[in-house]
């Protein structure tokens, strides 16, 4: 695909002789939203951790605009500031607020003025409604404010693309679409995200290309009202008759 911003050539994982990921082709434009779905063990959550080298490829390569990001003995700092990813666990330290878990990365790590930064990490809290509560511990905050967090977190790290997996999986049913409307903003905002999910109805809603993964395989893809309504692939339209019910 000409212009890629990322690109997945043949990648390949195992774990303990089990192969994970087969032979995995994916090209990914700037601006663009990706929905992975798929059964749980597909191999979801470890295509986005190579993506951002988490786990490093056995085979194939992964490219970022057109530099091999796969190649051994590369520096991944670098690498994983532009690539940020969210997981379904919120992973904050318990005894810090809300505002020094956003800032703890960014400090380390970004050469920016202090005052800068939290003006900057401000805004997101007010863009994501979550202002009012930036200093408050993570065990003041419900499941989806602490989501919330992580993804500020994470944007505040300035990533050209963005990694979600399953990150409404362990929220209760009415705190899922608060995290997902954050979700749709980034959308209009032409951030690059792929996103592991089981929400089926905003895959349809918000997905530029819906990737249907089964044992490891892209076993289909394409715009969302093709996939969704036409699939091709007797796979795919095994599997989403189980969930769309």
């Amino acid at each position: 695909m000409p212009g890629a911003k990322l690109s997945l050539r043949g990648v390949t994982k195992s774990f303990g002789g089990q192969a994970v990921l087969k032979n995995i082709d994916l090209e990914v434009t700037e601006g663009e939203m990706i929905c992975l779905i798929g059964a749980s063990g597909s191999g979801k959550s470890t295509l986005l951790r190579c993506i951002n080298q988490l786990e490093p490829v056995d085979e194939g390569t992964v490219w970022l605009d057109g530099v091999d990001i796969s190649e051994p003995g590369l520096d991944l700092g670098p690498i994983r500031r532009r690539i940020g990813i969210v997981f379904q666990s919120f992973n904050l330290f318990p005894h810090m607020t809300a505002m020094d878990n956003v800032l703890l990365a960014p400090r380390r790590v970004l050469n920016e003025d202090p005052q800068s930064l939290r003006l900057r990490a401000e805004e997101k809290f007010a863009r994501f409604g979550l202002l009012s509560h930036k200093d408050k511990y993570p065990d003041q905050l419900s499941g989806g404010q602490q989501q919330r967090v992580a993804v500020i977190r994470a944007l505040t790290m300035r990533p050209e693309i963005m990694l979600f997996d399953e990150i409404t999986s362990a929220l209760d049913p009415e705190l899922v679409g608060e995290v997902l409307d954050v979700l749709r903003q980034l959308r209009t905002e032409g951030m690059t995200m792929i996103l592991a999910t089981h929400e089926m109805g905003f895959a349809r809603e918000l997905a530029d290309r819906v990737c249907f993964i089964d044992g490891g395989m892209i076993v289909e893809q394409g715009p969302p009202n093709q996939l969704f309504s036409k699939p091709k692939v007797a796979r795919t339209q095994e599997f989403l008759k189980s969930v769309l019910r």
